[in-house]
């Protein structure tokens, strides 16, 4: 199965996406994400998700990963556009099984892959809303790496932005993900995908 074709760096801007379960405590170094503004939410959850790079052993940056996505995305979102195309034709317990399995699935592929990413800076180069979205444009670098572009899409609930998409390099993720979704589905059915989830989540 390939899972998520996109560049790594992609990952310290969305902070591991995904998700999450129960919220892990927050420490106060990383309780503070901004929300005064599109672009100050999207520069301060960058900065927090980079700090947490470059201190902590592994299980202390899943933790805190996990906390700042568990408030700031849109997790329940992003999952159920990942399988929009198979949601009427699963059950209520095949559903909530996938969304149980999501948030370690992604936090055991990625988290562990992002420390060579601690000294990436994100510069915040345009905003605009586009209806009730908000899209927030960045330049992602890295020491020895050419820049990346990333637009981040977010939402506002409760009076707080939310990220729910990411486009890195023109790659859609959610779409890209979705796509080795939809293919893995097809060959293996809903319930190996979830299964496979769970155990690269472990």
């Amino acid at each position: 199965m390939t899972i998520m074709r996109f560049p790594k760096l992609a990952l310290v801007g969305a902070m591991t996406v995904a998700a999450i379960g129960a919220p892990a405590l927050v420490s106060p170094a990383h309780a503070a994400v901004s929300q005064s503004s599109p672009s100050a939410f999207v520069e301060s959850l960058a900065e927090d998700g980079l700090a947490v790079l470059r201190t902590g052993s592994s299980a202390e940056r899943r933790s805190r990963f996990r906390s700042l996505l568990g408030q700031h995305f849109a997790v329940q979102q992003i999952g159920d556009r990942l399988i929009r195309r198979w949601r009427d034709d699963i059950t209520t317990s095949q559903y909530r099984a996938y969304q149980r399995a999501l948030p370690g699935f992604i936090l055991g592929t990625y988290a562990d892959r992002l420390s060579s990413y601690s000294r990436a800076n994100v510069e915040v180069t345009n905003a605009r809303q586009n209806g009730s979205t908000y899209l927030v444009q960045t330049r992602i670098t890295n020491p020895g790496s050419r820049p990346v572009s990333a637009i981040w899409y977010l939402t506002r609930s409760g009076g707080a932005y939310q990220v729910y998409n990411m486009r890195v390099a023109n790659i859609n993720l959610t779409l890209n993900q979705a796509q080795d979704f939809d293919s893995y589905i097809r060959r293996n059915g809903f319930d190996r995908l979830v299964q496979f989830m769970e155990r690269r989540g472990a």
